[in-house]
C-alpha cells in the first residue's frame, strides 16, 4: 500500500473554554460547536477589539474511524498550525505537545487508534493565552497572534517502511541541462531488496528522467543524482513546475509514493550586489506581507490564502515578498510557486530575544520552516534572525549554521534596523526608514544587501484619508523603489506593507489596525498599490493605467495642480471629455531609474479650468500608448450622489466542508458605477441558509468600500446573499454554488 494523506478538517467539536475533562472519552459534548478547520477561536470585528479577546484555552474534539486494513500501518496526526501551545489526546491518552504557533508538527499515534467499527477519540487543548517563554512573544509584538487550529489538520498513513523526507536540489543549471540531487530519508526497519524510483514528470506527464537506486547498503539516507536535458526553468515570469515523484520499491511492489511539484531554478545574491536567479540579474521589487484577515485572523482556508499570491502578483504586480515575521500557509506558498513570485521566509519573532529556551525554540522554528519548504522554488532566501534584534553572536551563529546545514541550495538573510549590526547572514537585509520622507535610501554598506522594509509607518495612510495624503503615500512608494532601481548594488526593497493589518495595543491608530498597507485590510487598493501594478511588464501582464486622484469639486483644493498617473505604458494621451490636451512623457526627471515612471501634469499649463470642471461635469481620461497603439485608459467622471451598491464575489463557487469561504467585495457607487469615496455608509446582509456570513453585520464602508466573507456549511446548495442601506433605494444580490469535493475526508 502506497501512503495515504487524508484531509481531518472535518466534523470537529469545539468549546471556547478550558473544561476539567475536555481530553477524557466521557466527556459530555451537548454544549461543543459543531466546526471545519481551520478555526478561529473566536470571531471578531476587523478593528476596536482587544488581544484579550482571543487569549485564552479551548478545547477541539473529534470522533474517528481507522479501516481495519490499515493495521500494520504507520498512523501520523500532521498539523500545519495552532496558535500557541497545543496538547494532543488519543483515546484518553496524551500523545504529545507543540509549542509555537507558525509551524506544522506531527505525532504518530499508531499505537494509540483502534481499528474497524471502533470509535477513535482526538481532543487537542490549544492554549492561545500569552506566552513569553515561546517566540515571538516575551515583549510587545506589533501584529496579532490569533488563536485555534487555524490551519489545515492531516492523517497520513504509510507502511512501517516508509519515506520520512525528501530534498531537492539543483547543482547546476544551464539552457543545456539541469543537475540535480535528490536526498531521500527513509524510515522503519528497512526491507531486503528495496529500492528508490525517482521520477521527474513534465506537465504533459512525460517522465523526463528517472533514477533507480538499491538501498541495500545505505544508511538511513540515499542520494540520486538526476540530469535533466532541455529543462524548462522557473522564473517569476515563466513558473514551470515539474512533478517530482519518490517511489519505494520492494518485489516490484510501491511501498511508499512521495510526490510534490518544484521547479529547476539557481539564486544567489553576487558580489556586484545583484540578485541572480538562472545566472541573470533580477531587480527584486516586493512588499511584505502579514497572514492577518479581518474577522478571523489566520484562520482563513487555502482558496482565500493562495488569493493573497494572486493579489500580489496581479493586482500590485510584485516579484517578490517578504513573510513578516513567520512562515505562512503552505497553501500561499503554492501558489507562490504556481505563479511565479519569489519568497523571502523567516522565522517568528519581533525585535525580542528570549532566555536559552526560547532561543531553543527559535532553532527549532527553523528546523520546521526549512525542513516544511526547501522544495518550494518560491522560496529563496531564509530569515534566521528574530526580526529588528539586537545583535547575539553565538546565538545567530547557530541559526545560520543550521539553515545552512539543513539547505546548501539559499542564502540566509537576518532583517535588522541597526545599520552597523554584526553580519553573520549571508545577505545583509536591512529596514531602512531613516531618509524615506526625503525620498532617499541608504546605500549598501555591504557587497551582499537587501532593503526588507521602507515607508510604512513614515507615512501611515488609511483609505479613507484626504486626496492630497493619498497622493503622497503612493508618490512616496514611486519615489523610494525609483532610488533603489538607482543603485546597481541593492539587490532589491520591499515595501512595509502589502495590506494593513490587525496589531497589539501599543501599536497603529488605536482602532488596533496598523494602516501601513498599499491595500486596506481587506485587501482593497489604496492609491499606492497601482503604483507598484504599473512596474509590471506590459508584455507578460499587462498594459496598465491609473490616475491618482478623485474628480471632485475640491479638486484643486486637494489635489493640487499636478495630476499624477501610474502607468506601465509608453505614452499618455490626455484628455477632457472628448477634447484632446496633450501627449505626455513619463516623469523622468524625478523618476529615472523606475522601469516605469509615474506621469506628471500641470493641468493650468494644459488649460484646464477648473471651474470648467466642476459647472460642465467634465471628464478626465488617460490613454496608454504603447509602440504608438492605444491599450489601455483610465477615466475620472465627477462623482454623483450614491446610487447602488455593488456586489462582488472573487469565486463563483466554494466546497461543502463547512470552512471554505470566499470574500465578496460591496461598494457603494453613483449612476457612473464610480465608487465614492467618502461614502462611510451602513449596509446590511441578508444570506440564505445555504451558507454562513463572516464579519460584521451591518458593516459601515470605509473609503465607499468594504468585504465580508461567505463561507460554506457542509451541504451543497446554492447562496444567495443580499446587501441594502438606508442611503440607496434598491438592494443588492449574488448567487454561488456550494459544491461537494472530490476529496477523501478522515
Amino acid at each position: 500500500m502506497e501512503r495515504k494523506i487524508r484531509n481531518f478538517n472535518i466534523d470537529w467539536l469545539y468549546i471556547p473554554e478550558d473544561i476539567a475533562d475536555g481530553d477524557k472519552i466521557s466527556c459530555d459534548e451537548s454544549d461543543f460547536d459543531k466546526i471545519s478547520l481551520p478555526h478561529a477561536n473566536k470571531i471578531l470585528p476587523h478593528h476596536y477589539f482587544s488581544e484579550d479577546d482571543y487569549r485564552f484555552v479551548s478545547w477541539y474534539r473529534k470522533h474517528f474511524r481507522i479501516d481495519d486494513k490499515h493495521k500494520g500501518k504507520k498512523i501520523y496526526i500532521h498539523f500545519e498550525g495552532v496558535m500557541t501551545i497545543a496538547k494532543v489526546y488519543i483515546n484518553g491518552i496524551f500523545v504529545g505537545e507543540h509549542k509555537g504557533g507558525y509551524t506544522p508538527f506531527e505525532f504518530d499515534i499508531t499505537d494509540y487508534v483502534k481499528y474497524g467499527d471502533c470509535d477513535n477519540l482526538i481532543a487537542v487543548q490549544v492554549d492561545s493565552k500569552e506566552h513569553p517563554e515561546i517566540p515571538p512573544e516575551g515583549f510587545i509584538v506589533d501584529y496579532m497572534l490569533f488563536g485555534g487550529i487555524y490551519r489545515n489538520v492531516y492523517i497520513k498513513i504509510v507502511n512501517e517502511f516508509h519515506i520520512e523526507d525528501v530534498y531537492f536540489v539543483v547543482d547546476k543549471l544551464d539552457k543545456h541541462s539541469a543537475e540535480v540531487s535528490i536526498l531521500t530519508t527513509l524510515d522503519g526497519t528497512k526491507v531486503s531488496g528495496s529500492k528508490v524510483l525517482t521520477e521527474i514528470i513534465d506537465k504533459d506527464r512525460n517522465i523526463c528522467m528517472s533514477s533507480v537506486i538499491d538501498v541495500r547498503n545505505a544508511g538511513k539516507e540515499v542520494t540520486q543524482k538526476i540530469k535533466i536535458e532541455n529543462p524548462r526553468t522557473w522564473h517569476p515570469d515563466h513558473p514551470y513546475l515539474y512533478n517530482v515523484a519518490v517511489k519505494l520499491i520492494v518485489d516490484n511492489t510501491v511501498l511508499d509514493d512521495y510526490t510534490f511539484k518544484t521547479g529547476l531554478r539557481t539564486v544567489y545574491f553576487g558580489d556586484d550586489g545583484k540578485f541572480y536567479i538562472n545566472g541573470e540579474p533580477l531587480k527584486l521589487r516586493g512588499l511584505n506581507r502579514h497572514q492577518t484577515f479581518p474577522y478571523v485572523g489566520g484562520a482563513m482556508p487555502d482558496r482565500v490564502q493562495r488569493k493573497d499570491a494572486d493579489i500580489l502578483k496581479y493586482e500590485l504586480g510584485l516579484n517578490y515578498v517578504r513573510t513578516s515575521h513567520y512562515p505562512q500557509a503552505v497553501s500561499f506558498l503554492e501558489r507562490c510557486d504556481e505563479i511565479g513570485i519569489l519568497v523571502f521566509e523567516e522565522i517568528p519573532g519581533w525585535q525580542h530575544i528570549g532566555d536559552e529556551n526560547w532561543k531553543q525554540l527559535t532553532k527549532e522554528n527553523i528546523r520546521e520552516m526549512i525542513l516544511r519548504d526547501r522544495n518550494h522554488p518560491c522560496i529563496f532566501m531564509w530569515g534566521v534572525r528574530i526580526n529588528e534584534s539586537q545583535d547575539d553572536h553565538e546565538f545567530y551563529e547557530e541559526t545560520n549554521k543550521i539553515a545552512h546545514d539543513l539547505d546548501r541550495s539559499r542564502p540566509t538573510g537576518g532583517v535588522r534596523y541597526l545599520r552597523n549590526s554584526e553580519k553573520l547572514e549571508d545577505v545583509f537585509t536591512y529596514n531602512d526608514f531613516i531618509y524615506n520622507l526625503e525620498g532617499r535610501v541608504q546605500l549598501p554598506n555591504h557587497k551582499k544587501y537587501l532593503i526588507s522594509e521602507y515607508m510604512g509607518h513614515m507615512y501611515p495612510t488609511k483609505s479613507y484619508d484626504n486626496l492630497q495624503r493619498l497622493i503622497m503615500h503612493a508618490r512616496l512608494h514611486a519615489t523610494i523603489q525609483d532610488k533603489q532601481y538607482g543603485v546597481p548594488n541593492i539587490a532589491g526593497a520591499s515595501g512595509w506593507c502589502a495590506f494593513d493589518y490587525n496589531t497589539t495595543r501599543p501599536f497603529g491608530s488605536g482602532d488596533n489596525i496598523c494602516y501601513h498597507g498599499v491595500c486596506d485590510i481587506f485587501r482593497l487598493p489604496k492609491f499606492a498599490a497601482h503604483f507598484y501594478r504599473s512596474q509590471a511588464d506590459p508584455k507578460l501582464y499587462g498594459a496598465f493605467v491609473f490616475i491618482a486622484s478623485y474628480l471632485i469639486p475640491s479638486f484643486e483644493e486637494e489635489n493640487g495642480d499636478k495630476l499624477l498617473i501610474f502607468s506601465n505604458c509608453d505614452f499618455i494621451k490626455l484628455y477632457i471629455n472628448e477634447k484632446f490636451l496633450k501627449l505626455i512623457q513619463p516623469n523622468r526627471i524625478d523618476f529615472p531609474n523606475l522601469p516605469h515612471a509615474p506621469f506628471e501634469v500641470s493641468l493650468k499649463e494644459v488649460g484646464v479650468n477648473y471651474m470648467d470642471i466642476r459647472v460642465n461635469n467634465a471628464e478626465i481620461t488617460a490613454v496608454g500608448i504603447i509602440d504608438g497603439v492605444e491599450v489601455a485608459k483610465h477615466t475620472l467622471k465627477p462623482y454623483g450622489k450614491p446610487y447602488k451598491l455593488l456586489l462582488k464575489v472573487d469565486d463563483s463557487e466554494i466546497y461543502a466542508d463547512g470552512s471554505d469561504c470566499t470574500r465578496v467585495v460591496v461598494s457603494v457607487v453613483d449612476k457612473n458605477d464610480s465608487v465614492l469615496p467618502y461614502a462611510n455608509i451602513p449596509v446590511e446582509f441578508e444570506i440564505n441558509e445555504n451558507g454562513l456570513l463572516i464579519g460584521e453585520n451591518p458593516l459601515v464602508l470605509e473609503a465607499g468600500r468594504g468585504a465580508i466573507y461567505i463561507k460554506s456549511k457542509r451541504k451543497p446548495g446554492k447562496v444567495i446573499l443580499k446587501a441594502r442601506s438606508l442611503y440607496v433605494s434598491s438592494e443588492a444580490k449574488i448567487e454561488l454554488d456550494v459544491k461537494d469535493r472530490d476529496y477523501l475526508y478522515l
